[in-house]
């Protein structure tokens, strides 16, 4: 049952970054993201997609890209893009070649049947023969320029929104905020939300581009009726602070253990893709 505005329930706001978890975010995750990607997700049987009779041929049928759709929904709420799901047919087709070079190097020895420990192993063998480059001071400041959107700190708004009980059309809620703004006493039912440094990125995904600026361009303290992709809310904007630039120096060791994971992510990528070329990969049946 919702809550009279006047005696709010505050209900904290998840934590950030479990509202920002994002496909994009676990797409870049370098650390087994082929066993992480190619295994946890595409738990499809191994017999459906390959041909035991040609070894050297591999088959990617619409069982994976199914598969994917289903379990990327499940964990984002949305359908994957058209790149998105290209990303996770290579992270499978990866996968796809560690297992058959795991087998050909005889590293599922007391693993029978378990795919996950043979890619893992044979993943292990690539990455003993990876290495990492040589790099200097300005390797590493290039590549935080590159990736500053990862350092620097957001926006951060703080705000409310008032959950009416019923009808939520643009002119109900106008007509809640006009009345609460002219200081009509809160006996108008409704809820309150309360939300605490929520980084701009988070609100653009949640609400939309639209309500985002408009929230920004809002005045503190009071209610405004704002439309979201879902709908138009009831908000308050409360607080809101600046992007702040992060410092190179400051971070200079995450930079360098963040750099090392990619570089080594991308090394390993490299090398797998070489084993892929002794391989003929055949798309059968792929969903548009």
């Amino acid at each position: 049952m919702s809550t009279p505005l006047s005696a709010p329930t505050v209900k904290p706001l998840a934590p950030a970054d479990a509202r920002a978890s994002k496909l994009p975010a676990w797409l870049r995750e370098p650390l087994l993201h082929f066993v992480v990607l190619g295994c946890a997700l595409f738990a499809i049987d191994h017999a459906l997609i390959s041909r035991e009779d040609d070894p050297r041929t591999i088959v990617i049928g619409i069982e994976v890209d199914n598969e994917a759709r289903q379990l990327f929904k499940a964990s984002s709420g949305r359908d994957p893009t058209a790149d998105e799901l290209r990303a996770l047919r290579e992270r499978w087709l990866d996968n796809e070649i560690l297992y058959r070079e795991g087998l050909a190097l005889r590293v599922d020895r007391g693993d029978t049947a378990i795919r996950e420990r043979v890619i893992f192993k044979a993943l292990s063998v690539v990455d003993s023969n990876t290495k990492l480059p040589q790099f200097t001071d300005k390797t590493l400041s290039d590549w935080f320029e590159s990736h500053r959107v990862k350092y620097d700190e957001p926006p951060r708004f703080d705000f409310q929104e008032a959950v009416l009980a019923g009808e939520n059309s643009e002119a109900a809620v106008r007509a809640f905020v006009n009345a609460i703004n002219a200081g009509t006493p809160g006996d108008a039912k409704a809820g309150l939300r309360v939300f605490k440094g929520r980084p701009r990125s988070t609100l653009v995904q949640s609400y939309g581009a639209e309500f985002t600026k408009a929230l920004e361009e809002a005045p503190v303290g009071e209610w405004r009726a704002l439309s979201t992709r879902d709908g138009w809310r009831a908000m308050r904007l409360e607080a809101a602070s600046q992007a702040k630039p992060a410092d190179f120096e400051a971070l200079r060791g995450v930079v360098l253990q963040d750099w090392t994971d990619a570089t080594m992510a991308e090394q390993r990528a490299l090398a797998v893709r070489a084993l892929g070329k002794k391989y003929t990969v055949r798309i059968e049946g792929e969903s548009k």
